[in-house]
This record gives C-alpha cells, structure tokens and sequence, in this order.
C-alpha cells in the first residue's frame, strides 16, 4: 500500500473550467472535522471529492474496475486522513494521489498498462491554439470529449485530466504525478491543443456530411 502525505499550493485557475464544488472554506472544515473522527463530515468530503476522483480513476482502468479501485482508495483515505496536513483546496490532490497509487498497482497486478496514451508523433508542428484550446478544455469538462483524450500521448491525457476532469492546478497535478509544474503546464497545453483540432476536425466534418446530405434531398 502507497503512503500518500502529499501537500500542494498554488491557486492558478484552468482557462474556461474552475475548482470542483465542495472546495475551499466548506471543505477545510469538513476534512478538519473528518479528521477528528466526524463520521458525518467525512461523508460530505467523500460526496464533494468523489465524482472527479471516479472519472479519474475509470480513465486509467476502464469502467469495469473504478468503482473497486476507487473503494479501495476512499478505504486508504479514511486510513490515512488523521496524517493529512492541509486546507480544503489540497484536499482533492491528495486523494487523487492515492486513488492514482491505488489504480497503477490494480494495473500492475493485471499485467495492464493505463488506458490513457497515444503516440506523440501527432503534435508536430502543431501551430499555438489558445481560444480554441480554452473551448476544447470546456467540451471535455462536459464529457464531451473524453474518449478524444485517449488518443493523447500518456503524460497529456493524465495532466488534462487532472487539470480538468478532477480541477486541479498545474503545481497540484505536478504533485499527483511527480513532475515539475512547468512540465505539467507544458504537457496539459500540448493536449489541449491536440484536443482542439481533434474537436475542429470532428465539426468540419460534420458540417460536410450535413452538407453531402442536403445535396442528396
């Protein structure tokens, strides 16, 4: 079992998503009282940080085993939570820290590699595409690009993930995966940006084929 006493700072905001619900005063008071044994308030970190931390999870183990993987995380937290030293913001990096422990070592006894990857060839000479980067990371908050994040090499789809299906910031994410923040930052951008043109290219052709219909009416 993976110890999981990570702290993190920093309150650098995701362009066009933003912090889960449940963070901030509300949940440093709730981790506080969980702390002291507070089976109630326990309950209401697991409902704030849950729905994330799930997503998280079945991205890298696929649905058939995240609701096991992620039990067995939630069992450590409870275990570990008198060891945790933080506010209700590095809350959810510490937890996914220890859901992402749980979920490599269920792959590892599975003889399975993380379902996120792809092959980083594809970002060559890809030009800069903030704006449309922004509107990418909007349509995967909304889960309407998810399965388009499989297709990114390993290293993007963990950071956008992280950065946005869980929320956290570049130094938080940096913690989760033992890399520097700048890395993170780096390899979120490169991801966004394939995402977007992964996104541009599905609208043009959807424009094309309603266009090919019309020709045949």
């Amino acid at each position: 079992m993976h110890g999981a006493n990570t702290e993190t700072t920093g309150d650098e905001e995701v362009p066009g998503g933003g912090p889960p619900q449940g963070r901030g005063a509300d949940l440093t008071a709730a981790v506080r009282q969980a702390r002291a044994g507070d089976e109630a308030a326990f309950r209401l970190v697991y409902r704030a940080v849950h729905p994330r931390l799930l997503a998280y999870v079945r991205s890298l183990v696929g649905p058939a085993h995240a609701e096991d993987v992620a039990s067995d995380a939630w069992l450590q937290i409870a275990r570990d939570l008198r060891s945790f030293r933080g506010d209700g913001d590095r809350f959810p990096a510490w937890a996914t820290r220890v859901a992402r422990n749980r979920a490599y070592d269920h792959l590892r006894r599975a003889g399975r590699s993380p379902l996120v990857g792809g092959d980083e060839s594809v970002l060559t000479g890809l030009a800069a595409a903030e704006d449309t980067a922004g509107e990418a990371l909007e349509a995967v908050a909304t889960g309407e690009a998810l399965a388009m994040v499989a297709r990114l090499p390993r290293d993007q789809a963990e950071a956008v993930l992280l950065r946005v299906v869980v929320g956290l910031d570049a130094k938080s994410t940096a913690r989760v995966l033992g890399k520097r923040p700048g890395a993170v930052r780096m390899a979120a951008h490169r991801g966004l940006r394939r995402l977007a043109e992964m996104l541009d290219g599905r609208e043009r052709s959807g424009a094309a084929g309603a266009r090919a219909g019309r020709g045949r009416t």
